[in-house]
């Protein structure tokens, strides 16, 4: 979901949203948005918990950028991108997965060998399966799996 600015009160943001992903989606206005929640509190309320489930996931990304190395950053936006795809196919390419992951080019390479080579996933031209979902998140060390708790714990 994007529009979050508007659930927390305010009508902008500074970040550019776009997909990374092909796939389909539905919109609203920010008008018609600002309306069904001034008229459902039950809908403001699950948007609220939305983002608060957001903000849990963008602190991760800070710690995990911080603190992370390489593969453990790239196991775990491989292990995201797999969830909100629900597919073990992930169609991205190793340049997009290090602009995302703020991991150079040459460094998604080696992390995606090292992973091959443990078994974890096969690679092709833009694309990464995941072979052994529990084994990436060992290669994530911690930093996948809390924000994806506090989410099913608020929506499950």
């Amino acid at each position: 979901m994007t529009g979050l600015p508007l659930v927390q009160g305010t009508d902008r943001s500074p970040c550019e949203i776009f997909m990374q992903v092909e796939g389909e989606g539905l919109r609203i206005s920010a008008r018609n948005l600002r309306q069904v929640m001034d008229e459902s509190r039950t809908l403001w309320t699950c948007l609220l918990r939305y983002a608060h489930a957001f903000g849990v996931q963008a602190n991760y990304t800070a710690l995990s950028n911080a603190r992370g190395d390489i593969s453990e950053r790239l196991a775990r936006w491989l292990l995201m991108a797999r969830d909100r795809l629900d597919d073990d196919e992930v169609p991205l390419t190793q340049e997009f997965l290090g602009l995302m992951s703020g991991i150079r080019r040459a460094g998604v390479t080696g992390a995606l060998r090292d992973f091959e080579l443990k078994g974890l996933v096969e690679t092709a031209r833009g694309l990464v399966i995941i072979r052994d979902r529990e084994g990436l998140e060992e290669c994530a060390n911690g930093l996948y799996g809390p924000p994806e708790v506090e989410y099913e714990r608020l929506f499950g």
